[in-house]
C-alpha cells in the first residue's frame, strides 16, 4: 500500500508560515471558563451595532434571494460610494473584508523577489499575506508608537512594490497627521503603490487627519482601504473596498475573486453609508469610554496608549496571555497582545459603560 506524505509537496515559505488560531465561538468559550456572560473588547465590534436603515435592510433579506449570486462586482455598491465619495465607479473594488483586499493588491502587483513595507507592530495580515504569497515583509520599528515615515522611506529599494501604512494604526491608535502623509509621499516619489488603510478613519475628529478619498486624486499611486466592520457595526457580513486612480485599480481588479461578496452585505453597506447620526453616536459613546477609562487607568497607575480610534492599549505587570486567562473568568473578553509584538500588552475594544465598568472591575481583581 502506498504511504502518502504531504511534506514534500509544501513550499518552504508555506512552512515556515505560522498559522493563526481564531478564538472559540462564545458558547464554547463560557464552558471553558465558566462564566455566564462574555463582553467582548477584543475586536473593535460597534457595540450599537448596524445604522437603523441597514437592519432593516437584514431583516428584511428575502430567503429566496440566497439562492440567487450576489453582483459580482458589488455594482450598486461601487456606484452608492462613487456617488458619496464624488468619483467614478470604476475607482472602487469591493471585497470580503480588508484581508482579501490585501490580497488582492499583492497577488497585482508582486512578483518573485519583491517585497513590500510596513511597520513592524502594526495590522499583522500585511504581512502574513506577502509571506505565505512567497514575498518578503520588511518591518520598520514604530516610532513613539507609531508608523516611522523616514525610516520606511529608507527601507525602498527596487524590489519594493508596495508600502503599507495603517492610518490610524492598529493597535496603538495613533496616526499620521497631513504634514506627515504629504512628506511620506513626496520621498515616495510616486514610484511605488502606498496603501492606506483608514479601517478606524470615521472614528478619527482631528482637523489635521489626512482623508486619503481626498488625497487620492493628488496622488495616483495612493490606494486606501475602508470598511464597513468598524464604524457601520457590519462584520459579521465582511464587507469593505479599495479606492484610488482607475489605472491603478484596473490593476488590481485583474486578481479579484468574482462572487466574493455576498448580497445582504451589499444591500447593508449601501444603506449604512449615508447615517451621520450613526457615526455621531457611535463617536460619543467611544468619547465617553475613551474619558473613563483613561481616568481609571491612571487610578491604578497602569501605563497605556489612547489614540483616536476604538480601542487602547494597557501595558500590565504580567504576561498578557495570564491576563486574558484571568479576565476571562469574570467573563471580559480583551485582545492579548504578543502576537502585535507588544508583550504584557492588552487591547481593549472601547464600549457601553457597562462594559467598561465590568472591565475595570475585574481587571483590579487579576491585579
Amino acid at each position: 500500500m502506498n504511504t502518502f506524505s504531504v511534506a514534500h509537496l509544501v513550499p518552504d515559505h508555506i512552512a515556515a508560515f505560522e498559522q493563526y488560531i481564531p478564538s472559540r465561538p462564545d458558547d464554547e468559550l463560557k464552558k471553558l471558563y465558566g462564566c455566564d456572560r462574555i463582553f467582548r473588547l477584543n475586536n473593535n465590534e460597534n457595540p450599537l451595532g448596524p445604522p437603523p436603515e441597514a437592519r432593516n435592510v437584514i431583516k428584511r433579506f428575502s430567503p429566496e434571494k440566497a439562492a440567487i449570486y450576489p453582483s459580482g462586482d458589488a455594482f450598486h455598491l461601487r456606484s452608492k460610494l462613487s456617488r458619496h465619495f464624488g468619483k467614478d465607479p470604476d475607482q472602487f473594488i469591493v471585497g470580503n473584508g480588508a484581508n482579501e483586499l490585501i490580497s488582492f493588491v499583492i497577488k497585482a502587483f508582486c512578483r518573485e523577489g519583491d517585497n513590500i513595507i510596513t511597520a513592524d507592530k502594526t495590522f499583522a495580515v500585511y504581512e502574513w499575506v506577502a509571506q505565505f504569497s512567497g514575498f518578503n515583509a520588511r518591518l520598520i520599528p514604530l516610532k513613539e508608537f507609531g508608523f516611522d515615515a523616514a525610516g520606511m522611506a529608507a527601507a525602498i529599494d527596487e524590489r519594493t512594490k508596495i508600502l503599507f501604512v495603517c492610518n490610524p494604526n492598529n493597535p496603538t491608535g495613533t496616526y499620521w497627521d497631513i504634514d506627515t502623509f504629504r512628506e511620506f509621499m513626496s520621498a515616495v516619489n510616486g514610484k511605488k503603490i502606498v496603501v492606506l488603510d483608514e479601517a478606524y478613519c470615521e472614528f478619527v475628529e482631528k482637523e489635521d487627519y489626512p482623508d486619503g478619498m481626498k488625497l487620492m486624486e493628488e496622488y495616483p499611486n495612493l490606494v486606501v482601504f475602508r470598511t464597513f466592520s468598524k464604524m457601520y457595526g457590519l462584520a459579521g457580513l465582511r464587507i469593505g473596498y479599495l479606492a484610488g486612480s482607475v489605472e491603478v485599480v484596473d490593476v488590481i481588479r485583474k486578481t479579484c475573486v468574482v462572487y466574493s461578496v455576498n448580497a445582504v452585505a451589499q444591500d447593508a453597506a449601501i444603506k449604512a453609508i449615508d447615517d451621520q447620526d450613526h457615526v455621531l453616536k457611535t463617536r460619543r459613546l467611544m468619547a465617553e469610554a475613551r474619558h473613563y477609562l483613561g481616568r481609571e487607568l491612571e487610578r491604578l497607575q497602569l501605563p497605556h496608549v489612547i489614540g483616536e480610534t476604538s480601542y487602547i492599549m494597557v501595558k500590565l505587570p504580567m504576561s498578557d496571555s495570564l491576563a486574558y486567562r484571568k479576565l476571562m473568568r469574570h467573563g471580559i473578553m480583551i485582545r492579548s497582545m504578543t502576537g502585535f509584538r507588544f508583550p504584557n500588552y492588552i487591547r481593549v475594544s472601547l464600549s457601553e459603560m457597562e462594559m467598561m465598568e465590568a472591565f475595570i472591575k475585574a481587571l483590579t481583581e487579576i491585579l
